[in-house]
């Protein structure tokens, strides 16, 4: 990660989910999970210690995904949205904006950024403007992961940035992925049924 783009972070600490995932030294972790098992629509954020964070809910709608605090989705419990940029999500090019909940720009000005190339599980998040860097994700893999069936990544993430937040858009980005993979196999099997009639 660029030592100017995350030193600027450091000053105050950003917090979504809670400042309790604020720490004022940048952190590097390894998200795994197992393949294929990634339960769509509700996802649960936990600490290195396993310790439950929050519970987030997503409710999708027209290419835009809304996450939610707890089993709730009251206006009070409401997080942040994040939606594709253009009507054509390509799996080899990712672009979100996210807008947090106390964001008053009416979707004009995004809070956060996602660009990357999915597919090589290699993005990088920026707040606000592509400018600022606050996380970093890269495939990480071994010989053991290929072996027991689980994706890993690592991700960098700034000093004073909410890591479960970070680690929120991260599982949701997961999850959109997931579905335009399952309507791509969908497309295709309608297509080869419409091809063999």
């Amino acid at each position: 990660m660029a030592e100017s783009s995350y030193a600027t972070m450091t000053n105050y600490p950003i917090a979504v989910i809670g400042s309790e995932y604020c720490t004022p030294n940048q952190v590097d972790v390894v998200i795994s999970r197992k393949v294929k098992t990634l339960r769509y629509g509700e996802f649960v954020v936990s600490d290195m210690n396993g310790i439950l964070c929050s519970k987030l809910k997503m409710l999708t709608e027209h290419s835009r995904w809304n996450a939610f605090k707890g089993e709730s989705t009251d206006e009070k419990d409401f997080l942040f949205t994040m939606k594709t940029t253009s009507i054509f999500h390509l799996k080899m090019k990712t672009e979100l904006v996210i807008f947090l909940a106390n964001n008053n720009s009416k979707e004009k000005n995004c809070d956060y950024l996602i660009k990357g190339n999915w597919t090589d599980r290699s993005c990088v998040i920026y707040a606000g403007d592509p400018f600022t860097i606050v996380a970093q994700m890269q495939k990480k893999i071994t010989a053991k992961s290929l072996l027991i069936g689980k994706d890993n990544f690592m991700v960098t993430m700034c000093p004073n940035i909410d890591q479960a937040f970070i680690v929120s858009l991260i599982v949701v980005l997961d999850a959109i992925n997931a579905v335009n993979d399952a309507a791509v196999i969908g497309a295709a099997a309608g297509l080869g049924v419409a091809l063999g009639s």
